[in-house]
């Protein structure tokens, strides 16, 4: 089993950056597959951001490709979101979520764990 805490998220004006950190309990976070989620009131949740359990395959949605870049650290037990060129439509609660198995995990009911989410409000 693994906890997941999410933190970095804020405000932040179109245009920044922010960087998302999710620090995970555990000694076996390289066996896990990592993955970003975001959810914006009235909206169902949607992926933003995947990774393989060793960095070396990722997935992003359509609407942040080229924005967003997702990377970890297995050695700190660290998945990180580096959010750049924020739009107000990013506006989410953003969750990271875990799942144990070797390949990219894509949708929500793949992961059975985690984070409690931090806010990020980009504003116009």
């Amino acid at each position: 089993q693994v906890q997941l805490v999410e933190s970095g998220g804020g405000l932040v004006q179109a245009g920044g950056s922010l960087r998302l950190s999710c620090a995970a309990s555990g000694r076996t976070f390289s066996s896990y597959a990592m993955g970003w989620f975001r959810q914006a009131p009235g909206k169902e949740r949607e992926i933003v951001a995947a990774i393989r359990w060793s960095g070396g395959s990722t997935y992003y949605a359509d609407s942040v490709k080229g924005r967003f870049t997702i990377s970890r650290d297995n050695a700190k037990n660290t998945v990180f979101l580096q959010m750049n060129s924020l739009k107000p439509e990013d506006t989410a609660v953003y969750y990271c979520a875990a799942a144990r198995t070797l390949v990219v995990v894509t949708t929500a009911r793949e992961y059975p764990y985690w984070g409690q989410g931090t806010q990020v409000t980009v504003s116009s």
